[in-house]
């Protein structure tokens, strides 16, 4: 477990941004997908910032993207951003 993973949480009206920082592992891609579900209803758009990021390791990667089936009953849209956007973020995911 990541011990110094942690999300930094800022919703707007439509949209809900989040700030991964720490280390990127299996409990952390859990983590981040229980906060997708606690805190995404109702908006349209979530930003995921991963800039904050030190290492991210490939079971945390493989972790997210297998559960991701998870919010399919979800409408929002998953924006990735920042230099480990490109590691986490499923195909065919916008990035910012």
């Amino acid at each position: 477990m990541a011990s110094n993973f942690r999300i930094a949480i800022h919703r707007n009206a439509d949209s809900v941004d989040l700030k991964l920082i720490g280390d990127f592992d299996g409990t952390s891609a859990c983590e981040l997908l229980n906060a997708l579900k606690e805190n995404c209803d109702g908006v349209a758009r979530v930003f995921i910032n991963t800039s904050g990021l030190k290492d991210v390791y490939p079971f945390g990667v493989d972790t997210f993207q297998n559960s991701l089936y998870l919010l399919k009953d979800r409408r929002f849209r998953l924006v990735f951003g920042g230099k480990n956007a490109p590691s986490i973020a499923p195909e065919r995911n916008k990035f910012f």
